[in-house]
């Protein structure tokens, strides 16, 4: 790969590398030789410039779960070496909370739960992020619903400031992707859900579709999908769906993937994922993998944060 060092194969091989590096092997410091220094990282809890804020932020989780491995699923991705490349890294991890911090005292609880990175790389440098952990599912694992633990900050005087479109700084791969089929079928798939026609579950999705959903949620059947999606949208029922980044391959030995960034932004005014309406402004970053079979989306992966939802909702602000 042009720019890049040579040990790099190609682009899943530098994404999975360097995230062992980082996070395994503790070589937290050459996140100054792989990202820039004016990266804008995004995360629905709020948003960072510079690899400074990148370097805490990874020591702090370090610190509250130090076992943690991060197993790297797959990495979907579009782009040239010399014109930059854009990854979606699903990662599964595992941990103990062994330390205190972020998510209370040490609790000793094993966890397993996912995170997607969206990242534009160019030059051996990554300089673009969008992240979404799972938090919903840490705080499960940990003995907490998501709703309290929103509240129990709030109530602590801490005054979070989640992402909104309006914190959004301009960056190289802001709709990034590229034209693939597969993209942009899954886009054309979400894009009708958002549009109230959730029959297209029944015609799209594989009968037998496995789902893992926010939450550590996972199950089977077209229904559950369906669940999932209807319950989300009716939430927000007349929030606007944009779809930020689209990536689609198909590559040898492989089956057809699609990788999606989105979002939801608009008023919490209906019931479903998040309970009684609340008339709160709230913004809802989301990524989505998808595989697919013969019939259809076989696999599916859905990520948001719904500790960054909660604090919306509850926000007296």
């Amino acid at each position: 790969m042009k720019g890049f060092e040579p040990r790099f194969a190609d682009f899943p091989d530098y994404i999975l590398k360097i995230t062992e590096e980082i996070w395994e092997q503790r070589r937290i410091g050459s996140l100054q030789q792989y990202y820039s220094e004016d990266i804008v990282v995004r995360t629905p809890q709020g948003i960072s410039i510079g690899n400074a804020g990148v370097i805490a932020a990874t020591m702090q989780t370090l610190s509250e779960f130090p076992d943690r491995v991060l197993l790297g699923e797959d990495v979907i991705w579009s782009g040239t070496p010399e014109t930059g490349m854009l990854s979606s890294h699903r990662i599964l991890s595992t941990a103990t909370h062994l330390g205190d911090g972020v998510f209370g005292k040490a609790s000793g609880k094993s966890l397993t739960y996912r995170a997607i990175a969206n990242c534009h790389a160019i030059d051996n440098k990554i300089d673009d992020e969008w992240l979404i952990r799972d938090t919903g599912a840490i705080v499960r694992q940990t003995g907490q619903a998501p709703r309290d633990f929103a509240q129990s900050k709030l109530d602590r005087g801490e005054k979070p400031k989640p992402f909104v479109s309006a914190m959004d700084r301009p960056g190289p791969a802001a709709r990034g992707g590229n034209n693939d089929a597969f993209g942009q079928r899954y886009a054309e798939t979400l894009t009708e859900i958002m549009d109230a026609h959730f029959d297209v579950i029944g015609s799209r999705y594989d009968r037998a579709v496995q789902a893992d959903y926010p939450g550590g949620s996972s199950g089977h059947g077209r229904s559950f999908a369906e669940q999932f999606w209807l319950a989300l949208r009716s939430s927000f029922p007349s929030a606007s769906f944009a779809i930020h980044q689209c990536i689609g391959r198909a590559d040898p030995g492989q089956a057809p993937r699609a990788a999606l960034f989105f979002a939801l932004e608009g008023v919490h005014e209906g019931h479903g994922y998040f309970g009684p309406p609340t008339g709160k402004p709230v913004y809802v970053m989301g990524a989505a993998h998808a595989e697919f079979g013969p019939y259809g989306v076989r696999r599916e992966w859905v990520l948001f944060d719904e500790v960054a939802i909660w604090l919306q909702i509850l926000s007296q602000d």
